[in-house]
């Protein structure tokens, strides 16, 4: 829901984190005067909205209050976050939990309703309503959708489900049909027909509950979600989610995940609770609203899969999409800044995610010597590479991969299943020994730059890339040349300007004709991991300088500005913020590797970039999810809209966000996080 829409919650729309409504309706009928709470722009004659009075989030939940009249009523949105319960983790549903309170002994009727906007599509929807004892379950589906089909980044080959369950305190009735008869009908007699012809395009399936009399508090939850059968096409397979190996269809699945309330969020409580103190404990209230409001998306872009043809529940992997940039399946690079929430969550994901794309690579299909940049150019279809047409990133992934092999490592205190990959890693070790130093020019995670030699942070990542595979298996002489590159780049001055006051963007110094530098955020693994590949003067020394680089509200990654595009349309004056050469940006993740490597004294540098993204979060500017960057100026003489000052920067709802936990990481180590 965007922020913006909060304050008018009973007339606005929830959205896909593309952009697209999504029909979700919310009606509550106290005594007989009926009240809209959710979704509905025209409500029926007769029906009154509410009145939000607060909303609230934690790391698995979103909480809505409006006033009903004298009833207080709340809307519980809440998406279990349970990596060590895989089945929990796989189900692909939320809880939507109504609760009504300080009715005066009215009678209390609880209406939902949705549409096909789930589906995708419009015009080829097919809807099943089903009753099995106290469960009432709607499915809508895609006429004739073919496997794997999109539109908009919305799935168009599974089920939308759609489920309730009665109590000793509740019954429900159903109904599908237009929205104006459908909920006229519940505002006039609290109940729905229990009819559900076929469905018609602008239809809506709705689901009742009657309360009765409620004299204290009393709730009602729905469950609601999207389920693919084939959810993963890897290497040509189709691969399953998790649960299929114990619930065989969707209305299995969601009668389990009804019975699994309770438990799933008494856990989603704890888990609340433990991210909210510890992240307070270690950087303040700023940073514990900056990783709940991360967790749900980190997670949200997962899907745990086993092979649908054996559903072989030891044969387990995750696969993670690039939202809302390219669209690719295990991309390394996103992998990377995701890793920090595995490894306090459950380092176990870390091998998870790394799985697919490590067995695609031991089966020689990708043609080159460095590691490929994902494993698909279009998830859910992760296919692989092997023309070896794919983005170019040979240092970058390849530092990235030994990295976070030994991030596992380490966070597991075995290198088992390192040693299972000892040979295909050693490869990618002795191509960053040759190539590691003297970087001809190439890509790094920051694409937008465009290719350019001697980077900085990929020397700097080559060189704890190397540290770490000599670590992870005990080989000094990897070991040996990762220290070698790092005292040329820092005391030697290679990566740094002639005072040592920063690394450059790129070395050597002719490279730098004018003032250069760079966010280095590939020390924070040197940290972590307690390599010393670097001195700890290095840390301090970027601690000193991030504040110096301060502009209105941010720390920009490096010291490149895009240059000038030609103006944009008059119509099209919102995108200067995306064209404009005096923005440059702050990467959310990176800035928290930052923080977490490079504190400086009391913490001051860490707090200064914490205190820059919560201003981010916060500054009402923005209305999509989170966004892992946004536009800063160079300082307070720029001319241009200062209106753009902390506007995103085009993606949206990345797993990304991961990153966040840096700070934590660093602070309370692997599997810190009580789930």
């Amino acid at each position: 829901m965007p922020g913006s829409l909060v304050a008018n919650l009973p007339s606005s729309k929830p959205q896909f984190w593309a952009g697209q409504d999504l029909g979700l309706g919310v009606l509550s009928r106290i005594g007989d005067q009926t009240f809209s709470l959710l979704g509905i722009p025209e409500p029926p004659a007769g029906i009154r909205p509410a009145t939000v009075l607060n909303a609230e989030y934690t790391s698995t939940r979103s909480i809505f209050t409006l006033a009903a009249g004298n009833a207080t009523v709340k809307l519980e949105f809440l998406s279990p976050v349970s990596p060590s319960n895989y089945i929990r983790q796989s189900l692909p549903f939320s809880y939507m939990t109504v609760s009504a309170s300080n009715t005066g002994g009215a009678s209390v009727q609880v209406y939902v309703d949705i549409d096909e906007s789930w589906t995708g599509q419009s015009g080829s929807t097919n809807a099943n309503a089903s009753v099995s004892g106290e469960t009432a379950v709607f499915q809508l589906s895609v006429d004739g959708a073919i496997t794997y089909a999109q539109n908009k980044d919305q799935a168009l080959w599974g089920q939308v489900i759609f489920a309730a369950r009665c109590s000793n305190t509740s019954h429900f009735t159903l109904q599908s049909g237009p929205p104006a008869s459908v909920r006229g009908l519940f505002a006039a007699n609290g109940t729905l027909s229990n009819s559900s012809p076929a469905y018609g395009t602008g239809d809506v399936v709705a689901l009742a509950q009657n309360l009765g009399p409620v004299t204290s508090s009393a709730s009602v939850t729905y469950a609601i979600g999207y389920t693919r059968d084939a959810a993963i096409n890897y290497l040509g397979n189709a691969r399953a989610s998790y649960y299929a190996a114990t619930y065989k269809d969707s209305v299995a699945a969601v009668s389990h995940f009804l019975d699994d309330y309770a438990d799933a969020a008494a856990e989603a409580s704890s888990l609340d609770s433990d991210i909210d103190s510890k992240a307070t404990n270690v950087a303040g209230t700023n940073y514990s609203d900056i990783v709940a409001l991360s967790v749900r998306q980190a997670f949200g872009a997962a899907d745990l899969t086993i092979p649908r043809d054996t559903l072989d529940t030891t044969d387990l992997m995750l696969f993670l999409k690039e939202i809302s940039s390219d669209g690719n399946a295990n991309t390394v690079d996103v992998i990377y800044p995701t890793f920090p929430i595995f490894y306090v969550m459950d380092p176990e994901y870390i091998r998870l995610v790394l799985e697919p794309v490590i067995q695609y690579l031991e089966m020689g299909r990708w043609p080159k010597a460095y590691t490929i940049h994902d494993i698909g150019s279009a998830y859910p279809n992760a296919t692989g590479h092997d023309d070896g047409i794919a983005e170019q990133m040979p240092i970058e992934e390849t530092g990235n991969i030994l990295i976070l092999a030994y991030a596992y490592t380490k966070a597991v205190n075995s290198a088992t299943w390192a040693n299972s990959h000892r040979q295909l890693l050693r490869g990618y070790a002795d191509y960053l020994v040759t190539n590691g130093l003297n970087i001809a020019p190439q890509l790094s995670t920051d694409d937008g730059e465009g290719p350019i030699p001697n980077a900085t942070n990929l020397a700097i990542k080559a060189a704890v890339g190397l540290t770490a595979f000599g670590a992870m298996f005990d080989l000094q002489n990897y070991t040996a040349v990762g220290l070698n590159n790092a005292n040329q780049l820092y005391n030697q001055s290679l990566g740094t300007d002639p005072e040592k006051t920063h690394f450059q963007r790129q070395y050597p110094q002719s490279l730098n004709a004018n003032f250069t530098y760079s966010t280095v955020f590939n020390l924070y693994p040197d940290s972590l991991l307690g390599l010393n590949t670097f001195p700890q003067a290095a840390f301090d020394m970027q601690a000193s300088f991030y504040p110096t680089q301060q502009a209105v509200n941010g720390v920009p990654l490096d010291s490149y500005v895009t240059p000038p595009c030609p103006p944009p349309p008059k119509d099209a004056s919102h995108l200067l913020m995306m064209i404009s050469p005096q923005n440059r940006p702050v990467f959310t993740d990176w800035s928290m590797f930052s923080g977490a490597s490079s504190p400086g004294a009391d913490s001051s540098t860490r707090d200064l970039l914490i205190d820059d993204l919560h201003a981010f979060i916060s500054n009402g500017l923005n209305t999509v999810p989170f966004s892992d960057r946004w536009f800063v100026k160079d300082g307070p003489t720029d001319t241009g809209d200062p209106d753009l000052v902390g506007g995103y920067d085009s993606y949206r709802s990345r797993p990304t966000v991961g990153g966040h936990f840096a700070i934590l990481a660093k602070a309370l180590g692997a599997g810190s996080v009580n789930v």
